[in-house]
């Protein structure tokens, strides 16, 4: 599946860029393939529209706002968060033509990012109940690009039978490669899944878990939002929830953008928040240089690659999106 051949894609929402990085300049941005420019209007609220002058395509992230809009640094046009052009200096007292605009895009601020769908879409963004209790604190981790596709890592996230191998440096234990068994239930835009496995704790995880156990159960809950995001709710004994989001942006069709952060129902004097990011940056390296090897024309058809059965949360989510993708290609089939 190339993900910018998909144009059901368009129509969901995708974290991009913080709402911080925007607060000096105008940022850019790939999205499936599409060059967009984000900044913040007169009224601090996020707009993203394609990164391309109308006039002449110069990119607009290389301007500066003004008065809350995209003033183009060719000749000065500018465009309000609706793609609209607003002033073009050399009219002067001309009118300004209605053709000049460019495409917006839905936009808008949660949980610290800035997201954008390029389409009107199907399904809201992500809730995470954990952003507005108090008891929880907010951990940024990542934000980095991944040449890989957002199936692969979200297969890989949902998959039990890889801890054993992969993950050795942190909580994996080859010496019991047999995958834990879990509960699936489908959702419209999603599945949740629920398993429980014993884990290794290496010395830093000890002492992020405060147990001096080498190793304990853990309790996995796992959501997966359609197409590429999922939270994972870490569970154990002593009480503790470590619950981590993640989306794989699609920049295109070969690389990702990893934006990751995590909620704990500690506090930073129990456990600092560089030791957490410390064992989770381990976590993701080890899956990144595993990730980055496969290919990113991930198949629908399952014919085409060989399965077992701890694939399964895979095999739903290539079945719930081949569906998606049918559905969506009659319907675009009936407007022609």
């Amino acid at each position: 599946m190339l993900v910018t051949k998909q144009t059901v894609l368009k129509q969901f929402w995708y974290p991009v860029i913080t709402l911080e990085n925007l607060l000096k300049s105008p940022q850019a941005f790939e999205l499936l393939g599409q060059k967009i420019v984000l900044w913040l209007t007169a009224d601090g609220q996020p707009a993203a529209i394609a990164d391309r002058c109308c006039h002449r395509t110069a990119q607009l992230s290389k301007g500066q706002v003004i008065e809350g809009n995209i003033c183009c640094p060719y000749h000065g046009w500018q465009y309000n968060a609706g793609g609209i052009c607003v002033e073009v200096p050399q009219l002067k007292d001309s009118p300004i033509p209605s053709s000049y605009r460019i495409p917006s895009y839905h936009c808008t601020e949660r949980y610290g990012y800035v997201w954008v769908a390029l389409s009107d879409p199907l399904a809201p963004i992500p809730e995470i109940p954990e952003a507005s209790e108090e008891h929880f604190r907010y951990i940024p981790e990542f934000y980095e690009r991944w040449e890989c596709s957002g199936l692969r890592f979200m297969e890989n996230e949902f998959d039990n039978a890889h801890f054993s191998f992969v993950h050795q440096g942190t909580f994996g234990n080859c010496k019991q490669p047999e995958p834990a068994s879990v509960d699936i239930v489908e959702l419209e835009y999603g599945i949740h899944v629920k398993t429980a496995y014993p884990v290794i704790n290496p010395p830093l995880q000890q002492k992020n878990l405060k147990i001096s156990q080498e190793t304990t159960l853990r309790t996995n809950e796992l959501i997966w939002f359609m197409p590429f995001s999922r939270i994972l709710y870490i569970r154990y004994p002593n009480g503790l929830v470590h619950a981590i989001f993640s989306a794989m942006t699609p920049i295109n069709d070969s690389a990702s953008q990893l934006i990751q952060f995590c909620f704990r129902n500690d506090t930073e004097a129990d456990t600092p928040a560089r030791d957490i990011i410390a064992f989770d940056r381990a976590v993701t390296l080890e899956d990144k240089a595993i990730l980055e090897t496969t290919d990113y024309d991930v198949p629908l058809v399952l014919s085409k690659e060989q399965h077992m059965a701890s694939d399964k949360p895979g095999l739903i989510m290539r079945h719930k999106l081949a569906a998606l993708l049918k559905k969506y290609a009659e319907i675009e089939q009936c407007r022609i």
